[in-house]
């Protein structure tokens, strides 16, 4: 990593003026009743290969920003770095800092409700120990999972057994379609989320003052064991109250805001809310950088402000499941008026502006926050970005096309990089005026046309240096960590290529295990390649003698199709197995061939017809290009 430009130093001494450093209530919040920190402890899988440490964040403990962080964003990751075990108030504890999330713990009368057990079972474990040395040792009786993304629930099963909640000793809470949420939302897009996942977060960025210093939400993700278990009680009404181990608890539904299942919670025992991930201390994301369906949040703005009406009155303590707590009756008031408004403004003035008939590119450069929630620090941009956020809400009422005609049929990335290179005067030309740019600090146009020469012709060296140049200082500017991984993120692979990622598949064998076969099968259908399918046509049938469903396929016209509860008397061929068998397959430990051919799947009817339509199924891989061209031919198979 290079050193911050003069033009990145004196935009970020700008950034001073903007951000109310003199607030120095967060640090005050964040370590607010710790009990015990994790310090430098390493936490590991039984392989040995390190899962999460904070170590490599002391850089964090200078004061003043250096010049290749943004000051706001410097402030905010090193009020992220309390981390421990924490005392919110009698029988309510937090565990903060052993992953991106916080697990919940509250003292019931007989035992232990454990509230969002963090990504991995190896930190989930680390931290209830860290809890029991410190509280008098009681069962976990239930387990909550406020929503349906997986740093809320993977590490369930470092908590609890799946026997024990078998056997009804543990009872697991979760919102209203929490199960077709969280094993569905990474399947059908979910390869390419998990690659750009790492622009998102920096998982393989070196820590460090010009490398990842945050996320927003928290450090990291851990990289141990994910799991599931399914919950054993839904709760469906917007409102719910249940009584759990003694420990009344209102539950309420906030859907299609932060994730399409999710709740808020307030505790009246003991006058503690907490709003999950509804609120947080950053402007959270309406469209994730790793993609997801986008946001409402007008809807999301509505939810704060229901809460605030209800429970504002009567709480002392906000809490949630990222950062930290806010205290006191009237900043929590304050807090959630700041948190609510921030989403309203964004969305209403991107509106506004949208029926002016301006397009998100342009009303992204247009809205800034007021003064008055520009001097909250939970208002900042430090997971969100506010102009990715204006360009969501344009997308979620209007979509992509932003209603110019020239745009509806643009040519592609490649094709048109190459005709702009042509027209600019050839890559020499235009590398010598990128350059000049580059010295006057004009990084994103830099960074544009760079990038359109690396397109045009990625091994052109002087070009991917250039453009690996230009992100790197746009990563120091910026205030948002997760724009700044993503930025940095894309110099690194300019600079080095595709890094290599682990092979395997990438979803938890629970989560593979829970996915509904209707979801299976749609899956099945967005890898078929369409060229392969043309004039094809073949039907099988689907046993699973275990789970007793039975599924027709049907392949026609190049697209794959399904009927539950079904058999068809004209089937080419009947597959009967078992949903175990299938599993092992989705998990990579067999395949289909392999499957066939030792009878794990038995067939009646014509074997080839089945091998045919394995065929035209392809892999995708998980080391595809993000910020060069991809390859021109795409061929592979499930074979």
């Amino acid at each position: 990593m290079k050193d911050a430009t003069e033009a990145t130093r004196v935009a970020n001494r700008a950034a001073l003026a903007q951000v109310p450093l003199a607030d120095r209530q967060s640090f005050e919040d964040a370590r607010r009743g710790l009990i015990e920190a994790l310090g430098d402890k390493l936490i590991t899988r039984g392989d040995g290969r390190l899962v999460w440490t904070l170590k490599g964040y002391e850089f964090l403990e200078r004061e003043d920003a250096p010049d290749s962080v943004h000051p706001g964003l410097w402030r905010h990751a090193r009020v992220n770095m309390a981390n421990g075990l924490y005392r919110v108030t009698d029988r309510v504890y937090q565990i903060r800092g052993f992953d991106v999330s916080n697990m919940t713990i509250i003292e019931g009368d007989s035992g232990l409700i454990v509230i969002d057990p963090l990504i991995s079972t190896e930190v989930a474990e680390a931290a209830m120990e860290l809890y029991l040395k410190h509280r008098p040792h009681k069962p976990v009786v239930a387990v909550i999972y406020s929503h349906s993304h997986i740093d809320h629930f993977g590490g369930v099963r470092g908590v609890v057994s799946g026997e024990d909640v078998a056997a009804g000793k543990v009872t697991i809470w979760a919102p209203a379609g929490f199960m077709a949420a969280a094993v569905g939302e990474n399947v059908i897009a979910g390869n390419a989320m998990l690659r750009r996942a790492l622009f998102q977060f920096g998982a393989m960025l070196p820590r460090g003052e010009r490398g990842q210093v945050d996320t927003g939400l928290g450090k990291s993700v851990s990289l141990g064991t994910t799991t599931l278990i399914p919950p054993t009680n839904l709760i469906k009404k917007p409102v719910e109250t249940h009584r759990i181990d003694g420990i009344e608890i209102i539950f309420e539904l906030t859907p299609d805001a932060e994730a399409p299942a999710e709740l808020i919670m307030y505790y009246p025992d003991f006058w503690v809310l907490n709003m999950t991930e509804i609120t947080t201390q950053n402007f959270h994301n309406l469209l994730p950088m790793r993609g997801a369906l986008v946001r409402d949040s007008l809807a999301w703005s509505k939810y704060i402000g229901g809460a605030l009406h209800r429970y504002g009155g009567s709480s002392e303590v906000l809490i949630a499941q990222h950062n930290w707590p806010v205290w006191s009756g009237a900043r929590v008031r304050g807090f959630l008026r700041k948190q609510r408004d921030a989403y309203k403004f964004v969305h209403d003035q991107t509106v506004r502006l949208m029926n002016y008939g301006y397009v998100g590119a342009e009303i992204a450069e247009m809205i800034k926050l007021p003064a008055s929630l520009n001097q909250e620090w939970s208002a900042h941009s430090f997971y969100g970005n506010l102009k990715h956020n204006v360009r969501a809400i344009y997308q979620r009422y209007l979509g992509h096309y932003d209603g110019n005609p020239t745009n509806l049929d643009a040519l592609p990335p490649v094709e048109a990089a190459k005709k702009s290179v042509e027209y600019m005067g050839g890559a020499e030309a235009v590398l010598k005026k990128a350059r000049e740019d580059f010295s006057r600090g004009e990084y994103r146009w830099v960074a544009q046309v760079a990038s359109q020469l690396v397109f045009a012709d990625p091994a052109n060296r002087d070009a991917r240096e250039l453009a690996a140049d230009a992100l790197e200082q746009l990563g120091y500017q910026v205030e948002s960590a997760t724009a700044r991984n993503a930025y940095l993120q894309g110099a690194f692979e300019l600079r080095n290529g595709v890094p290599n990622l682990p092979g395997g598949s990438g979803a938890a064998p629970d989560i593979v295990r829970s996915l509904p076969l209707d979801m299976y099968f749609d899956f099945m259908a967005v890898r078929l390649n369409g060229d392969k399918a043309a004039g094809k046509t073949i039907v099988l049938n689907w046993r699973f003698i275990d789970t007793k469903e039975d599924y027709v396929l049907n392949l026609e016209n190049s697209a794959l199709t399904f009927v539950a509860d079904m058999q068809a008397d004209n089937a080419d061929a009947t597959l009967t197995l078992t949903r175990a068998t299938l599993d092992e397959i989705s998990l990579q430990k067999t395949t289909y061939s392999a499957a066939l051919q030792s009878g794990q799947i038995a067939v009646a009817g014509s074997i080839e017809k089945i091998v045919e339509l394995l065929e035209m199924i392809d892999t995708f891989p998980i080391r595809f290009p993000v910020v060069e061209p991809r390859p021109a031919a795409i061929s592979s198979t499930a074979r």
